[in-house]
Formats: C-alpha cells, sequence, structure tokens
C-alpha cells in the first residue's frame, strides 16, 4: 500500500474518530429521567452527565417533557442540551438542592472547561413557590427617620404593590459556574429563579448569548446574570427580567454570599483552572433588554479590582436604577464605557435599592473599614434618559471620584406615582453608617461631590409638569477639583434658583452655557 493512500486513510480515520467524538448523545430518558414530571429525575440526569464526561465528553440531551430535578453537576466537556419543548423544572424540596451536604441550587459546575447549556427549551427554578406572597421582604439598611417621609418612610404593612416578597427557605443560586473556563450558555429561556439566576464566579473564558430570562420581579435577589472576579465575558442578544439587578460586574470573593455553599478559594495564581488573575475584567456585554427592580446594570462591591468593561447598545426599562457603579470595598473600579443607551425607570415601592436614578456613581465605605476602592476613568456617551430622580455622582473626602466623562447626556426628570412617599432621598445602600443608607436631600437634575477631574459635555435636561417640590437645580456641584461643563442646555426646576449651582470649588470651566 502507497504512502499516500496510507497517509489518506489516517486523515479519514482521524475525522470519523473526531465525528464520533463530537456525536456522543446521551438522553436523560435513558437513564430513567420521568418525562411527565411526577417522579424526581436527579438522579436519571446525573448519571447521563457522569457517563457523558467518562466518555471524554459529548451531549446530554434534554427531550421534550418536563423533568422535575433537584442540584445536577456539570462536569469537564459536556454540552447540557434541551430540545424545543423541553423544561427542566426545580423540585419544591429544598432538601433535593444539598450535595455533601452543602446547599446549591439547580445547576452547578465547579473547576471544568468545555462546559456548556444550550437549546431551545426551558429551565424553570419554580423560584416563586418558595416565596410568601402575603408577607413583605424588608431589610435593615436604613433609617427611617433620616428619610424625607420619617416614620412613614417604607412601611412592611400592607405589602408594598411591588413587594418584595418574604421568604423563610429557598434553594441556593439557580446556575452556578464556579473556577471554570470555556463556559457557554446559549438560546435557552431560564424562568424564575429562587435566588440569583445565573453566577459565573471566577472564571475565564465565559460567552452568554441569545438567552432570556423571565423572573418573578416580585422574588427578592433574583438577579439575573452575575459576575463575580471573572475575564474575558461576552454576554449579547439577551433578554433578563428580574427582580434585582439585571447584569452585575462585582469583585467578590469565591465564597461570598453562596449561604452554605463552600468551595476552594486558593490564591489565584496558583489555580489551575479558572480565573488566574483575581482581576474582574474584559468584559462586553451588548444588544441586551434589561429590566430590573433595582440596577439595569451594576459594577462594583468586593474586594477585587474591576477593569476593562464596555456595555453598549442597551435598553433598560421599567428599572429602579438605570446604571450604577459602586465602590464598596477596597477593590478599584477604572476604564469602563457605558454608550448608546436608553433609560427609562421609576421609583418602586418596597426594599428595593434604588431610589429612580438613571445613573449612578459612588464610592463610600461598606463598613467601618476598609475605605472604599478608588473609581476612576469611567465614560458615558450617548444616553437618553427618562426618570423620576437625577443623576447622582457621590465621592467622599477619602475616596473621591476622578476622571468621569459625561458626554451627550439627555434627561427628562418627571413626577411618577411613589414620589411624594418615597422620592427626595439618596439612596446609597449599602454603607455606613445606616443614616446615610436612604436620607433626605433636594434633587437636582445631576449632583456631585467629591469629584477630580469631572468633564459634563452636551448635556440636556427636560422637566415635566407638577414637579414635586424638592426638585431642584440642573447641576449642583460641590467639593470639586477641575470640573467642565460645556454645551449644556437646560434649566432649573423651578424659579428662583439657579439653573447651575457650585460650590466649594477649585478650577471651573463653563463654556457655551444655555440656560
Amino acid at each position: 500500500m502507497s504512502r499516500t493512500l496510507l497517509a489518506a486513510l489516517l486523515v479519514i480515520s482521524l475525522i470519523l474518530l473526531g465525528c464520533t467524538e463530537q456525536s456522543q448523545y446521551f438522553s436523560i430518558t435513558s437513564f430513567g429521567a420521568d418525562p411527565d414530571g411526577k417522579l424526581l429525575s436527579t438522579l436519571s440526569i446525573q448519571q447521563a452527565i457522569d457517563a457523558c464526561h467518562q466518555e471524554g465528553g459529548g451531549k446530554v440531551v434534554v427531550p421534550a417533557g418536563e423533568f422535575v430535578t433537584g442540584t445536577i453537576i456539570l462536569k469537564s466537556n459536556v454540552n447540557l442540551h434541551l430540545e424545543q419543548g423541553a423544561r427542566l423544572l426545580g423540585s419544591k424540596d429544598t432538601a433535593d438542592y444539598r450535595v455533601d451536604g452543602n446547599k446549591h441550587g439547580m445547576i452547578l459546575a465547579f473547576q471544568s472547561s468545555g462546559v456548556s447549556i444550550s437549546g431551545e427549551g426551558e429551565i424553570n427554578g419554580n423560584g416563586s413557590s418558595f416565596h410568601l406572597p402575603g408577607r413583605a421582604h424588608i431589610g435593615s439598611d436604613f433609617v427611617r427617620k433620616a428619610t424625607r417621609q420619617g416614620e412613614d418612610y417604607l412601611l412592611p404593612d400592607p405589602l408594598p404593590d411591588d413587594g418584595p416578597w418574604s421568604y423563610d427557605a429557598r434553594p441556593g443560586m439557580m446556575i452556578v459556574f464556579m473556577q471554570c473556563e470555556d463556559v457557554s450558555i446559549r438560546d435557552v429561556s431560564i424562568r424564575d429563579s429562587p435566588e440569583w439566576t445565573i453566577r459565573i464566579a471566577d472564571c475565564d473564558d465565559v460567552q452568554i448569548s441569545g438567552i432570556s430570562i423571565l423572573n418573578n420581579l416580585m422574588v427578592p435577589n433574583s438577579d439575573g446574570i452575575h459576575c463575580t472576579t471573572s475575564r474575558n465575558v461576552r454576554i449579547s442578544d439577551c433578554d433578563i427580567r428580574a427582580g434585582d439587578d439585571a447584569i452585575i460586574v462585582t469583585g467578590f470573593s469565591t465564597n461570598m454570599y453562596l449561604l452554605g455553599e463552600v468551595f476552594p478559594d486558593t490564591e489565584y495564581h496558583l489555580r489551575k483552572i479558572g480565573n488566574k488573575t483575581g482581576y474582574a475584567e474584559n468584559i462586553v456585554v451588548s444588544s441586551c433588554l434589561l429590566q430590573s427592580r433595582s440596577a439595569g446594570i451594576r459594577v462594583g462591591y468586593g474586594s477585587h479590582p474591576i477593569r476593562n468593561c464596555i456595555f453598549s447598545n442597551l435598553v433598560i426599562y421599567d428599572s429602579n436604577r438605570g446604571i450604577g457603579v459602586f465602590s464598596r470595598g477596597e477593590g478599584s473600579i477604572e476604564n469602563i464605557l457605558f454608550s448608546d443607551i436608553t433609560i427609562r425607570n421609576r421609583l418602586h415601592s418596597g426594599h428595593w435599592w434604588g431610589n429612580g436614578e438613571p445613573i449612578h456613581v459612588s464610592a463610600i465605605n461598606r463598613n467601618e473599614t476598609p475605605m472604599a476602592g478608588p473609581i476612576k476613568h469611567i465614560r458615558f456617551r450617548n444616553i437618553i434618559a427618562e426618570s423620576e430622580n437625577g443623576i447622582l455622582i457621590y465621592g467622599t473626602e477619602g475616596s473621591a471620584i476622578s476622571d468621569i466623562i459625561l458626554e451627550d447626556v439627555s434627561l427628562k426628570i418627571s413626577e411618577g406615582e411613589y414620589s411624594k412617599s418615597y422620592g427626595g432621598n439618596f439612596d446609597l445602600r449599602p454603607v455606613y453608617p445606616l443614616e446615610l443608607g436612604i436620607f433626605s436631600h433636594d434633587i437636582p437634575a445631576l449632583y456631585s461631590q467629591y469629584t477630580r477631574g469631572l468633564t459634563i459635555k452636551g448635556l440636556k435636561i427636560e422637566w415635566g409638569e407638577n414637579l414635586p417640590e424638592y426638585m431642584s437645580h440642573a447641576i449642583f456641584c460641590k467639593e470639586y477639583l477641575d470640573l467642565s461643563i460645556s454645551d449644556f442646555d437646560g434649566k432649573a426646576a423651578k424659579a428662583g434658583i439657579r439653573a447651575i449651582e457650585l460650590d466649594d470649588w477649585k478650577n471651573a470651566d463653563l463654556e457655551n452655557i444655555k440656560p
């Protein structure tokens, strides 16, 4: 046999071997999963995943039908694929979400690579069933007497129209990828999470595209996609509606907020898989629709630095906040771009963080120590917003906010349903001391303090009718160094006060002002 023929046969054999590996197909019904949803299918689904992993990887298929499950563990090179008409439904028994004594959610992957979820089916966390519709969830993160409304602010009885509902016990975060790499979530529909929906934690190389997350907006902490100290993450073309922040980037450590789950938390440079840098970095979010009972986009919190993120071509609607950048731990936040975003938000009733701000940037301690890390090099460009509150840039003496640019931002502020009962306050939660959690303050269209290098270019302010009495200036800046305002078009909310008020300042440059 000629060498040419041998080489050709070898190539064909390798191709066929690759096709065989790629076509490995493990249907969960072959392992006994019940498509009628009458029996718990956790063990059968796990056996299919384990078999697929042991054979080198492939596709674990969830066919059409309803399959009830507790916690399942995804493993390297396994694609969990939900066919059209397939539905994974979370068990209503919290005991079904424990592995080795630890509390989890529905799907967990730990220290895995090449792991993915795909398909046209649905993953439903059954989250509403763990909550109490008649009882309000409320925390102790503010002081009523500090608010404009005093002791009448946010009373838990009767239940506020916007919730949130309370709970006694619920499963952990619905889908968690912990210390993983080469992660993909595509096209699936995710419904009714009982807590955070997707956590991407300490991961590297993640792509999430074309998914929808539709949670019960009365369920607290049902965040959409939460990226904690992960890097090289792309999120695009998603529809997210969450009873808390929709998309989040934080510098949280491995075991922060897991509430029962415990994972090895070795030094980043010693890890063999996942994020090995300790930076939350290189994150791109684009072309998404976002609805939230808190912030559409939240960046910040945690001890690890956050840097090099882009958020663009987004629609944020019916949210308590539009965009939020928060330094509350020692980690720095820098090089963040927000561009080409429309925002329509409002004040919500109930114990939700936010007070109707379209843009919020703040650096203030969460606890007595450590000092909040720096926020610097943040850009807001081509933003169109309608809101019931103003833009807030809130630095503190020990944590000034530096090099912030707002360019071509258009904001219209109107009265809302809850302006009298909840408005006229700044909301800085979580914060130390508690008196600064929510406190009374007049509301300019843009308020800033303790900034170093703030540029406001092409800002347009419009006010609605019948505004609350606490609405004030178009721009109020205090305790700043190097302020530039140019091409401003707007006026104060009421007669008798300046459109632009500057206080405790050094180096201000105003050009082409049209009040």
